[in-house]
């Protein structure tokens, strides 16, 4: 029996044009959508484009097929019709059949592993001047989950990072601290050296700033004084001694480099996420470079006058775009080539790239993806630029350079906090252990988290609340967790937690509308992880979750499980609760967010 209600009104409708009107229709002109919540039904049928067929009025299409499913499809109890959308509503045993079948599959809803095409997944891309904030935790959260939801897909993926640990962004770091760091490093200062690296980023902007206030206040344009500031000066002298390998220079940035390194890696365990490969821009702009080199001779790019190499791109509806500046330096663009190229020829295989990067450079995607086309990759055409909206607080923007932005870890840390005075005040885990209450914390703290900055589309800016976050109802994490505690709970009283599932042999007539309700809940969640990964888009996930944790939430409080007396209804009561917590459990996994067993 077939447990796809596509599959089943699919070939139902065609048998039914067979029949009823002489006609051979093939899939793809049958228009099936969900049911919208004001009318009854299970699956909709659209019937206006079946008219031209039945030579009938979209109601009498509609009301003669209906017939037609009720007297030949065993599955199909009912259905309505409302002007030119058949309504169909399935059979009881149909979903209790569907439930004997979902309890078997213990990843319900999952393809099989590495039957779909390779994908590589890039995400966090820091620049090493500075540590993580608000902003890239978005970026990691998101990148990180659709990589799960596309392995949860059958794709092979392979995750991975760009580090952006060469420029003028980093000089800038490098020459305050030599200018006014007196020799301070993580182990004198006690900070994580990410941060250490991140307040001389800030402490050149404060003395740039002021240079260029000097040289104004002395006949100096704001455009002059822009470019002719001392420190500024130094920090270009250093990027040209560093690309020509001045040892000073290299071992200077080696070391401060390092200092970041260890901190990303706090930040990136305590955040639960990893990576397969990185890849470092110092290694992929020489690569870059040569590509670019060789597009000038094969007539891709040009040289200008003054040495610097350019594309145009007008003909694609772009701009110009330079690839090398006059003097011969990499910039952004130089070794994203080297970086795309590179990855090719590592895994031949590979299908697609997809870039997790901030909406800010769509353009520069865009620009990206035709170089490398005209480069001569065909890949490029499966390039995919995962862009997002930007994170704010209520305080506004952040800025980096100012020194004003959310430090990643700070608000991590700030999530536990919160998740503890919440825990606390509502008395959710009283009579815990105080090491128990701390993972816990943890837990709940990164949940909500996770869950607040993935809930919306990626698309879309959003405003980040941490005390909206955690909170216990609505659609926050720890309300999900909480539901699946309560499955938990539920399942280690029946003493069921470590049994396979049985099979079920229930009466269609014991089932009442709070189970078909959450076991239709559980039936989409293949559909809707499949559209997850279609999209890229963890929201699907998110909304998913919190959809099935309330339908399951209201069948709980209504509904007695293990005091129920019918055995046969008892038992589907627990299926409802084990297959609901497993799906739980998995759909926010995929997310990066654990469930706790206790709350």
């Amino acid at each position: 029996m077939s447990f796809s209600t596509e599959n089943i009104i699919t070939s139902a409708t065609q048998q039914a044009c067979k029949e009823l009107f002489n006609a051979d229709i093939n899939a793809a002109q049958i228009q099936l959508q969900q049911t919208r919540k004001e009318f009854e039904g299970d699956t909709t049928l659209v019937v206006f484009p079946l008219t031209k067929i039945s030579k009938l009025g979209p109601e009498a299409t509609g009301e003669a097929i209906g017939n037609y499913f009720v007297q030949h499809v065993p599955q199909v109890q009912s259905f309505n019709v409302v002007k030119g959308f058949l309504n169909i509503t399935l059979t009881t045993e149909f979903w209790i059949s569907f439930m004997n079948q979902c309890l078997m599959q213990e990843n319900f809803g999952f393809a099989q592993p590495n039957t779909a095409p390779h994908i590589m997944v890039e995400y966090a891309s820091p620049n090493t001047n500075k540590p993580l904030h608000l902003g890239h935790l978005r970026n990691i959260f998101l990148g990180y989950s659709v990589a799960e939801i596309l392995k949860a897909n059958g794709h092979k993926v392979t995750k991975v990072q760009i580090i952006n640990d060469r420029g003028i962004h980093i000089c800038k770091s490098m020459v305050a601290w030599q200018q006014f760091g007196n020799g301070e490093t993580p182990q004198l200062s006690g900070l994580k050296g990410d941060k250490l690296v991140g307040k001389y980023y800030v402490e050149f902007d404060k003395h740039y700033k002021q240079q260029q206030k000097e040289l104004i206040a002395q006949g100096k344009t704001e455009e002059e004084a822009t470019k002719l500031a001392p420190i500024m000066l130094d920090a270009q002298d250093m990027l040209r001694k560093w690309e020509a390998r001045d040892e000073q220079v290299y071992t200077l940035w080696k070391t401060m480099n390092g200092w970041v390194y260890d901190g990303f890696e706090v930040s990136y365990k305590k955040m639960g996420v990893n990576f397969d490969k990185l890849y470092y821009e110092s290694d992929t702009y020489l690569l870059g470079k040569e590509e670019v080199e060789k597009g000038v001779k094969s007539g891709a790019f040009f040289q200008k006058d003054d040495s610097s190499i350019w594309i145009d791109l007008t003909a694609d509806g772009l701009d110009e775009k330079a690839l090398l500046r006059k003097d011969g330096t990499a910039m952004y663009i130089t070794q994203d080539i080297g970086t795309a190229v590179l990855r090719f020829r590592e895994y031949p295989d590979l299908a697609s790239q997809i870039y997790t990067v901030g909406n800010e450079q769509d353009y520069h995607f865009k620009v990206l993806f035709k170089i490398l086309k005209k480069l001569g990759f065909a890949q490029a055409d499966n390039c995919f630029h995962l862009s997002y909206g930007m994170v704010e607080l209520p305080e506004g923007k952040m800025k980096s350079r100012e020194g004003t932005v959310v430090d990643a870890d700070d608000i991590m840390d700030e999530m536990k906090v919160v998740a503890c005075e919440v825990a606390t005040e509502q008395g959710k885990l009283d009579g815990l252990e105080a090491a128990e209450k701390d993972s816990l914390y943890e837990k709940v703290g990164m949940c909500a988290l996770k869950y607040f900055l993935l809930r919306v589309d990626p698309k879309k800016n959003m405003l980040f609340n941490p005390k909206e976050s955690i909170d216990f109802n609505g659609s926050t994490g720890p309300f999900i967790q909480y539901t699946y505690v309560r499955t938990v709970a539920v399942l280690r009283k029946a003493g069921q937690l470590e049994n396979a599932a049985t099979t079920l042999e229930i009466e269609a007539n014991k089932v009442g509308k709070a189970e078909l309700e959450v076991i239709k809940k559980i039936y989409e969640w293949p559909a809707v992880l499949k559209d997850a990964g279609i999209n890229y888009n963890p929201a699907a996930i998110a909304h998913y979750s919190y959809e099935l944790a309330r339908q399951f939430n209201s069948f709980y409080h209504d509904n007695p499980i293990l005091r129920e007396e019918n055995e046969q209804l008892r038992k589907l009561r627990i299926a409802i609760t084990q297959k609901t917590g497993l799906v739980i459990k998995q759909a926010m996994q995929l997310l990066g967010a654990d469930m706790p067993e206790r709350m």
